[in-house]
């Protein structure tokens, strides 16, 4: 019987594939585990398997942090999150703060509403970037979303009373395919007034084509998984700079770029407002 047990790499190969990890990570960041997997296979640094991911990619990336190699920042996990009230040690202080993070609503005189979905808390990281920016909401579906998720955003669709346009970003596999048809049909539900328009932006076979995206088998135990045809790709496989773009052309398909730069200038006004007033208050004995 042969033997056929993986050679392990060499110290040398090891030392390559660390520094291929950091190219693709200074290149792009952040991104997920399962992104850095995804560049490294196209790149042909590892093969296209659980045991290279999990053994390797994984346990490199927790390595290459807790040596200092790579920033702890170019990596994203959304799955996990402190739960805190927002505290001050002063009243100055929290003025202080919240001139530092005002934002002005961009989007108040605009006809359209809009929020950006998806399916996986592992990605929020990637696309926070551009939805923060242009201050748009960023829906977490964590899978198949709760009734109470599902109502409350339908509740604040209604509430807003404008065309809503909803851009969903999901994995192309039975179950990824499932969630934005389920998110869809309960939002027209408990919204049935509301003018929704509701697109999947990604994954879509068009990507798969033309972006060359790596496949996994599907998973024949997903009890979705007859009448699904071809491989399984999941939306790490888009590189990160892909997902941000089409997130940017979303956007920007309901707000010119005049108007973001106009509310930018009256908000930075506004700002140094704010901050004459603190400066004011705390000349006054507001530390107290």
């Amino acid at each position: 019987m042969t033997n056929k047990r993986r050679k392990r790499r060499t110290a040398g190969e090891m030392a390559t594939l660390r520094g291929e990890i950091k190219a693709v990570l200074a290149e792009d960041n952040p991104q997920t585990d399962r992104s850095i997997f995804y560049r490294l296979v196209s790149r042909g640094a590892v093969p296209k398997t659980d045991e290279a991911y999990k053994g390797t990619v994984v346990r490199l990336l927790s390595e290459m942090r807790l040596d200092g190699t790579i920033p702890w920042g170019w990596i994203v996990d959304g799955t996990r999150v402190q739960r805190k009230p927002d505290t001050s040690s002063s009243m100055a202080e929290a003025m202080e703060r919240f001139q530092e993070g005002y934002r002005r609503d961009m989007w108040r005189s605009k006809p359209d509403y809009v929020q950006i979905w998806c399916e996986k808390d592992a990605c929020v990281g990637v696309l926070m970037e551009e939805t923060w920016a242009f201050d748009v909401p960023l829906m977490s579906c964590r899978g198949f979303s709760s009734l109470t998720f599902l109502h409350d955003a339908a509740e604040e669709i209604t509430r807003q009373g404008k065309d809503t346009y909803l851009y969903y970003f999901g994995d192309h596999d039975p179950s990824g395919r499932a969630i934005d048809k389920n998110v869809e049909a309960r939002l027209r539900e408990f919204a049935p007034t509301a003018d929704i328009e509701f697109q999947r932006v990604a994954v879509t076979l068009e990507q798969i084509e033309t972006l060359h995206l790596p496949t996994r088998p599907t998973k024949t135990t997903d009890s979705r998984a007859k009448g699904f045809k071809g491989e399984s790709v999941e939306m790490d496989a888009i590189e990160p700079k892909e997902l941000r773009r089409i997130v940017r052309g979303c956007i920007s398909r309901h707000l010119r770029q005049e108007e973001v730069d106009a509310n930018e200038r009256t908000e930075q006004l506004e700002r140094e407002t704010l901050a004459a007033y603190s400066k004011g208050f705390a000349a006054l004995g507001g530390e107290a």
